[in-house]
């Protein structure tokens, strides 16, 4: 339950990504910058924090003994994630993003059998279809939420602003899980998010090149909400987010289920845009999706405590000498 209730803290702060990634764009920004910056202004509040704990240096010997899985998973999972999502914001409205975005919740599952069973290492792990019943029940509820509005979006607009969220709806928990199993219980959470965050640097360095060459230097507005989106979503809501994984990283039921908790975010999202962006309420059938989302939610907390964590995921280590 404690897992369920950091999930569903870090999906209000997550909310804020969607919101102001298009008021970022409404306003004439570049999506090359609204992802590159947020990255940039993590790594100063994540290196205090890490550093304030005296945890540095344990995550450098880490970083220098094995870069490759740094840098390979921190791409999948950060960059392959955050980019998609800010490229969409560019050709659909908040409310689109965040809807498919919960593609997560199902994407999150069927990413089971990526991960070997850490009783039986040549086992790998089987879909777990209680979790995936559950999710299903979320994922009709986002449907019902987006149908008011798929109407009246045009079919270039529904692909540009769709296909990419997908690719980062399976690259955001990929790299996660990945990053999670390699460290196993030699890093917290902290250390996680900032390793993962200064091996994504390089990337980032390179899309702001490109964005400095192609749109030049990013706006004092864009800079200042790119701010704001680092702090909440990048630092409140990532460590919240892997904080609540890590509890139940050897159980996929559990996992799922923590994953799904990212599924309120499409709550905040709504009343954001409607109180800050001056968009429409959701009609009828939109409000009974949110129930249904709710319903799933209650459905996978009371689920995710009776269920006993097995099978378990192998921790993945492979240290150069």
């Amino acid at each position: 339950m404690k897992a369920i209730l950091l999930g569903t803290f870090s999906s209000l702060f997550f909310a804020v990504t969607f919101v102001l990634n298009r008021s970022m764009e409404l306003s004439g920004g570049s999506w090359v910058w609204s992802s590159s910056l947020r990255f940039f202004f993590m790594v100063p509040f994540l290196l205090f924090l890490v550093l304030w704990r005296k945890n540095f240096i344990q995550l450098w010997l880490e970083l220098k003994r094995n870069p490759k899985p740094w840098l390979i998973w921190s791409f999948v999972g950060f960059v392959l994630f955050y980019a998609p999502l800010t490229f969409a914001a560019a050709y659909g409205p908040g409310w689109l993003i965040a809807g498919t975005w919960q593609f997560t919740i199902i994407a999150g599952v069927l990413l089971t059998p990526f991960f070997k069973s850490k009783d039986h290492e040549s086992n790998r792990l089987k879909i777990p279809l209680k979790a995936l019943a559950i999710s299903s029940i979320i994922l009709i509820g986002i449907v019902l939420i987006q149908f008011q509005h798929v109407q009246s979006v045009s079919l270039s607009m529904l692909l540009l602003g769709f296909l990419p969220v997908i690719v980062a709806c399976f690259a955001y928990p990929l790299g996660n899980r990945k990053m999670m199993a390699f460290c196993s219980d030699r890093l917290d959470t902290f250390q996680r998010v900032l390793g993962m965050t200064l091996a994504s640097l390089p990337y980032w360095f390179v899309l702001s090149i490109y964005g400095l060459t192609t749109v030049g230097l990013p706006s004092m507005n864009q800079v200042i909400q790119s701010l704001l989106v680092g702090l909440s979503s990048g630092v409140i809501a990532t460590i919240l987010f892997f904080f609540a994984t890590d509890l139940v990283r050897n159980s996929p039921e559990h996992l799922a289920a923590v994953e799904a908790t990212l599924s309120i975010q499409i709550i905040w999202v709504i009343l954001g845009e409607v109180f800050l962006l001056s968009s429409p309420w959701p009609n009828s059938l939109a409000f009974f999706g949110i129930f249904l989302i709710m319903i799933g939610m209650m459905l996978h907390s009371y689920f995710s405590v009776r269920t006993p964590n097995l099978p378990t995921i192998v921790n993945q280590r492979k240290v150069k000498a």
